[in-house]
This record gives C-alpha cells, structure tokens and sequence, in this order.
C-alpha cells in the first residue's frame, strides 16, 4: 500500500492506495506537530480505516512549509525510508508554460497531471478549498497558469467575523437566488456567488484561449458549488491523491 498525503492549508489528507486503487482517504487538521505526534495520528489513521500493514512507500505534496519536515520524519519512521516530496527534481511529465515555473504550487502541479492522464485536453482544473483555483492545461498538455481567488469557506468566514450584524449558518445552497432571510441571503451569495464567479472565469479562460475546455472540479466544496455553475463540469472530489499516486508510480522503481 502506497500512502499519498496532501498537505494543505487546514487538513492533511492522508489516501491509501494499492496500486490504482484507493483503500481508504482519511484527514488530519494541518496544525503544528512534532514529528512524533504526527507519527501517533497517522498510525491512528491507519489502525481507524482498518490498514495496520506497514506502507511500502509514500508522497507528499505540501503548500505549508512549517508542516513539511514534520509529516517528512512521520512518514520515514513510519514507513521506513523518505517518502518522495513532490518540488523540483520529480518527474510530471507536465510542461509548465509559464514565466516562473518554481512558484507553481505542487498541489497545482499535481492536480493537472492527474487530470491530463484522465480527462481529454484541453482542460481546466477548479480546486475549491481554502483557495479556489483554476489551473489551465492546453491541448498540447501544457500547464498555462490559472486563476487564484478567495475559497468559498474563507470568503464566507471573513464576512461573517467582519460584519457585526451577520450571525453564523450552514452554508449550503438557498431554496432561490433572492434571499428571504439573512440565512439564505448568505448562502446565496457565498454558494451562487461563487458558482456565477466560477462559470463567468471559465467563459474568459476559452475567450482567451480560443477554444472550449473540458471543467474538472475537485475539493471539499466542489459538490456543494458545481452543480449551480451552468456548466458541464465532471467533479473528481479527490484528484490530488490521484495524481500523487501517478506520479508516484511515474517515479519511483518497483
């Protein structure tokens, strides 16, 4: 079994894999840990979705670097050697077209390799977390850039600690666009805000580059967003393990 863990701005998600594939995805929340107690929370991970075997090897994909070297000891203790730490020297096979290839972010970076090995080019990746992010990979498989806007949890979040008079709702989609209540208002803004948001970038990204493009969403909130988007997108929740577990493979002997 082969460990693929992203580690994000709020969770470190934890994927199991047996080749293709996936035996279980499990999440930690990214807070600062020493390398031990981390090592406690994985093998916990591990014991909780019934995989106590010893991995036979992992990767990580990081955009938090206090947490790196942490989850990096982890995961050497646990499995026994240095998990691949997918930066500059791991082979995509991606091109990255674009004017400082070193401050692509990995999870970005994986994400567009994953999609290109699974969906038809041209394509556009939407990650909905902390972030909402489109990356844009052109029909020669070439990763153009993309777009980095404010994640629905946070814009929402932000407006609520701002605003005295708002008070906390689920958020979740609103019975109509017009908000009755200040509830449904909120959601309305924050999930068909977002959703127009998202569908009205889209339409520039084929302006720009002159032809239609295939929409992967992936993230926590891609359910919650896409299906407001008036667009055909195929929502793949967990991409990013996916392409860890490809690039993985693409890298490391067997």
């Amino acid at each position: 079994m082969i460990l693929a863990i992203h580690i994000g701005n709020t969770a470190v998600t934890v994927g199991g894999f047996e080749g293709q594939d996936q035996r279980f995805i499990g999440t930690l929340t990214a807070d600062q840990r020493t390398a031990d107690e981390y090592g406690i929370a994985l093998r916990g991970l591990l014991h909780l979705h019934g995989a106590d075997q010893t991995p036979t090897g992992a990767i990580i994909a990081s955009v938090v670097p206090p947490l790196t070297q942490p989850l990096l000891a982890a995961v050497t203790q646990l499995v026994g050697r240095r998990p691949l730490l997918v930066g500059p020297g791991v082979k995509t096979g991606l091109n990255l077209a674009v004017e400082n290839p070193n401050q692509v972010g990995s999870d970005l970076v994986v994400t567009a390799v994953a999609a290109a090995a699974r969906y038809p080019l041209p394509l556009v990746v939407v990650s909905m977390g902390t972030a909402t992010s489109f990356s844009v990979v052109d029909g020669k498989g070439s990763f153009r850039g993309g777009i980095i806007a404010p994640g629905v949890q946070i814009s929402y979040d932000a407006l609520i600690q701002s605003a005295s008079m708002l008070t906390p709702t689920v958020l979740s989609a609103p019975k109509s666009v017009i908000g009755s209540n200040t509830a449904d208002c909120l959601r309305s803004g924050c999930v068909l805000g977002s959703a127009a948001m998202i569908a009205g970038l889209l339409d520039q990204i084929e302006r720009e580059i002159g032809t239609t493009v295939g929409v992967i969403a992936t993230g926590g909130l891609a359910k919650l967003i896409t299906p407001y988007c008036r667009r055909k997108i195929t929502v793949d929740e967990h991409l990013t393990l996916k392409g860890l577990v490809y690039l993985y493979e693409k890298n490391v002997r067997r």
